[in-house]
């Protein structure tokens, strides 16, 4: 009988087990080993970072934007400033339905079609978790209405926010400039520069004028207040606080009674004027007209507003005294007549017979004398005193065009003055090189002769004319032109002057500065091309007129500005400083489709001159600003 054979191996198995026993509890070891290993990091080496992470679930930093610096004039009236208001604002990402939100808030409060149109381009411009207003400056009723429905409207808060006031409005616009929504743009600019961490917390930057280019010194340095949250987030107490630091304040060389009075003197015309204290540079009015009201654009424009005004043909976004680039026209012949003297190419006592136009050698083209049959026998004295444009002529053909671009550009002509705004427009001093350059093209006689009386390729900004004429009052001292006078600490608050820059002497021979000025003092005399605006004044005036053409007239035609639309009329310039044998004051005034520069700039000047000097007004002129003051 044979025996079954097993069906197991029961030694073999039992070893098996044992083996595959011993493996897990190696592996079982190595895990709890890891295990140990793992939590000796995290609970010895990483004990520090794990606090902190844990403080920091626990503790919120909460930014505080500091209050913005004020902007003031000369005399400390207050042009920009801050007042606290509340405003409704949205974060998408906490709304479950945001169509649903706003029709619920319609319901509480109006909201205009105008503010929902801005809400909307401002919606889209933000990230999903940034709050954007729907409405600003909310009354104490909508507040409270809000704060009893806070539970229908998920999403939407209430907050108190410093909101920037102009009290000066439009005359000021283009001087004091306005702040706005911070956008991607600007991010990254604050990114790129080192200064967002700055601005958590804020909301608005400066985006023209002197809040752009003072943003540094306006906006301050952000504050925290460190908070203890609970689970939900929501704070507790404070534990500490670094408090923000107010931005400083401005105070400007600019008289904002001064600038009303020359914003009223320009009447319904359009144009620029800026006056300088020609000893330090600093800018004592800065007229663009027409401006345009900064306080729109503080909490983002409404977009049909914004369309407006862009596309407007007055243009009242461009500033005209720094952008605006126009011919000079005759108000270049002083600086003209002095380069002709100090190069040796004039004396004063030479002469020349005016017939009424200029022709060049082996040419029959005629260049006219703006008076129908010339001046006579005129010299340099009586070439500037009646703008003779064949004296100029000649002159700039002996002068040659590459002399001539080399000595007016001693006076700035064709470069930025360095003010601090930003946005200046270099204009154009023309020159053979130039031309080769820019439009490969060779420099022709006839655009030299042009050139001797400010015309041609030849474009400058009130700014320069200015600044050009600021030197022939102080004796050749070429300052920066400066708006900002002095800055205020918000913690000492004491004012710390801020001294213009000069950027050179130009040597000019006394006896033939004289000449010029003289020149310019018969301007203003009976005679002279701005007698009329000159009568009856207690103190002395240098000026030059000039006219700016502004379209082509066929040879032998005469201009008639009478059958002219007004835009294509000429402009009108003029340039003068006061009192004539001691300076205190140099003005550039530019009038857009004016016509003659006697007639429409200087009066403009004159208006200026007489409350600068004397403190008269123009046609007894009641100042806004009184007025405001008289409310107070």
């Amino acid at each position: 009988m044979r025996l079954a054979t097993p069906l197991k191996n029961l030694d073999r198995e039992l070893s098996h087990f044992h083996g595959r026993l011993k493996v897990g509890a190696a592996f079982v070891a190595l895990l709890a080993m890891a295990l140990l290993v793992r939590a000796f990091y995290l609970q010895i080496v990483q004990h520090e970072h794990y606090i902190q992470r844990a403080e920091n679930n626990r503790i919120s930093l909460v930014p505080t934007a500091p209050n913005r610096g004020l902007i003031v004039d000369r005399n400390e009236r207050i042009l920009a400033e801050n007042y606290s208001a509340y405003t409704l604002e949205v974060t998408r990402a906490q709304t479950h339905d945001l169509e649903a939100t706003l029709v619920e808030v319609g319901k509480l409060i109006e909201i205009t079609p105008g503010q929902l149109r801005r809400f909307r381009r401002l919606l889209a411009e933000s990230h999903e978790f940034e709050t954007v207003p729907l409405k600003s400056k909310l009354s104490d009723e909508e507040v409270a209405i809000l704060a009893a429905n806070r539970y229908r409207l998920p999403g939407t808060e209430v907050k108190a926010r410093l909101f920037r006031n102009y009290q000066a409005g439009d005359g000021m616009a283009h001087v004091v400039g306005f702040i706005g929504r911070i956008n991607d743009r600007d991010l990254g600019n604050l990114r790129a520069s080192g200064r967002e961490q700055n601005y958590k917390g804020s909301v608005h930057i400066g985006k023209t004028g002197l809040e752009q280019s003072y943003e540094t010194l306006l906006h301050g340095r952000t504050g925290f207040d460190q908070m203890e949250t609970d689970a939900s987030g929501r704070a507790v107490r404070m534990l500490s606080r670094i408090p923000p630091v107010p931005g400083k304040d401005l105070r400007l060389h600019l008289d904002a009674e001064l600038q009303a009075v020359a914003e009223h003197a320009f009447g319904d015309f359009l144009g620029g004027l800026v006056a300088l204290d020609p000893n330090t540079g600093g800018v004592l009015a800065l007229v663009s007209k027409p401006g345009f009201d900064p306080n729109l654009f503080i909490d983002g424009i409404d977009p049909d507003t914004w369309k407006e005004l862009n596309e407007s043909p007055e243009r009242p976004m461009v500033n005209r005294v720094l952008r605006g680039i126009y011919p000079p026209g005759s108000t270049i012949k002083p600086f003209m007549a002095l380069a002709g003297l100090e190069l040796g190419v004039r004396k004063p006592s030479d002469s020349i017979v005016d017939p009424g136009f200029y022709s060049l050698p082996n040419s029959r083209h005629r260049f006219r004398d703006w008076k129908v049959g010339g001046h006579g026998v005129v010299d340099m004295r009586r070439s500037i005193s009646q703008s003779c444009d064949i004296y100029y002529y000649r002159l700039a053909v002996d002068m040659g065009i590459d002399r001539m671009h080399d000595y007016l550009a001693k006076f700035g002509l064709g470069e930025k003055t360095g003010i601090d705004l930003d946005g200046e427009s270099s204009g154009l001093l023309p020159s053979r090189d130039w031309k080769q350059r820019r439009w490969k093209k060779p420099w022709y006689p006839g655009e030299t002769v042009i050139a001797g009386i400010g015309q041609g390729y030849h474009l400058t900004t009130p700014l320069q004319l200015a600044a050009a004429t600021a030197m022939l009052a102080n004796g050749g001292k070429r300052i920066e032109p400066r708006l900002v006078q002095a800055v205020r600490d918000p913690l000492s608050h004491v004012w710390q002057p801020q001294p213009g820059a000069a950027r050179g002497q130009l040597a000019i021979d006394p006896a033939n500065l004289e000449v010029v000025r003289a020149g310019m003092m018969d301007v203003m005399r009976p005679g002279g091309t701005a007698a009329a605006a000159a009568a009856g004044a207690p103190y002395t005036i240098a000026g030059k007129t000039g006219t700016a053409q502004v379209v082509g007239i066929k040879q032998g035609a005469r201009y008639d500005a009478s059958r002219l639309a007004r835009q294509y009329r000429d402009h009108a310039l003029f340039i003068a400083y006061a009192p004539a044998d001691a300076p205190k004051i140099a003005i550039a005034v530019m009038v857009e489709n004016g016509g003659h520069g006697g007639s429409t700039a200087a009066p403009i000047a004159r208006a200026v001159f007489d409350y600068y000097l004397t403190g008269k007004r123009p046609g007894g002129m009641k100042l806004e600003l009184e007025a405001d003051d008289a409310a107070d």
